[in-house]
């Protein structure tokens, strides 16, 4: 049970880190849609890189609620978020 716990603090976590992003890469020109998939994409990230922070971090105890997995999550999420926000300059 706790690591579907942590797996949901990864999707809150990956939210905020997306609602971050935004207010750090500013689009003026963005139409009011991309902030739906800009949530979907940044939690989609923090999963991913919540498990891949457990993987390559947590050898002993892989549980969700680690540095490991935090940190996979957050650096994942900025990531992804970042490379959105970045990418729909050309699209618009």
């Amino acid at each position: 049970m706790e690591n579907w716990i942590g797996i949901g603090i990864w999707v809150i976590v990956g939210c905020f880190v997306g609602l971050l992003t935004r207010k750090l890469v500013r689009r003026p020109e963005e139409t009011s849609g991309h902030l739906p998939i800009l949530l979907v994409l940044s939690s989609f990230g923090a999963a991913i890189g919540g498990m891949l922070g457990v993987g390559i971090f947590e050898f002993q105890d892989p549980i969700a609620l680690s540095p490991g997995g935090m940190g996979g999550a957050i650096a994942f999420s900025f990531l992804i978020s970042f490379i959105y926000r970045w990418g729909i300059r050309g699209l618009l």
